[in-house]
């Protein structure tokens, strides 16, 4: 299978190089794209810098693919993975023991795939999964939280052969002044929905990290589906 990728950046990049980029973005060190055009402009700018959404193309068929969307994988299977790669504020004894528990429990093999998708953990959704481990926001809530303003998903590339794989066909421009109002009005539409609907929002029988710790819930908890 043929899918088309596009990859928000400040330059032209028309061979994506393996091992190169920051290991502390959400899924570890790989080659961050999208299937939506209108994101990669709108990650692709700065403020005052005009970018580029890059497109590629790339042969599925023969890849290894974590999706994280599938019905095997739940909210806490990407939060393990986040949890491995991005800096959290560890405020208290409560963060520090859900961390380990997610850690130990939740954490797929990830790096033995050639690519990955999931949810992308730009800083309102950071903060929903911060949350989360500090016991401020239910599992239901922060499953929620993530489809709020509509920030999509990622396809990550992680193995050499995925990056051999991939062909660059071409790119699209993008303005600052235009998409970079509109990367800002998307993270600001989901933290106002954040706190307006679900930060404040219990419900009798909601589930907080507490509980699944102390009920030494698994992936195949009933609860967690």
């Amino acid at each position: 299978m043929i899918r088309t990728l596009y990859h928000g950046s400040g330059n032209i990049i028309e061979k994506p190089l393996f091992g190169y980029g920051k290991p502390y973005n959400d899924y570890g060190l790989g080659f961050y794209c999208t299937d939506s055009l209108v994101m990669a402009k709108e990650w692709g700018v700065g403020p005052g810098q005009d970018g580029y959404a890059n497109c590629y193309e790339l042969d599925c068929g023969t890849l290894n693919i974590l999706d994280l969307n599938a019905p095997e994988y739940g909210i806490l299977h990407w939060l393990a993975i986040l949890l491995q790669n991005r800096e959290f504020d560890i405020p208290s004894g409560l963060a520090l023991d859900a961390k380990e528990y997610l850690l130990a429990n939740f954490s797929p093999d990830y790096e033995a795939y050639d690519a990955i998708i999931g949810y992308r953990a730009d800083d309102s959704y950071f903060s929903f999964a911060q949350d989360f481990i500090n016991g401020t926001i239910s599992y239901r809530q922060l499953n929620n939280a993530m489809h709020l303003g509509k920030l999509g998903m990622q396809f990550v590339l992680k193995s050499r052969t995925a990056f051999d794989g991939i062909r660059f066909i071409g790119y699209e421009t993008a303005d600052a002044v235009e998409w970079y109002a509109k990367k800002m009005l998307r993270d600001k539409t989901a933290r106002r929905e954040y706190f307006d609907v679900e930060r404040n929002r219990r419900q009798r029988g909601d589930l907080y990290i507490t509980q699944i710790m102390d009920e030494e819930m698994r992936p195949d908890d009933p609860r967690l589906r």
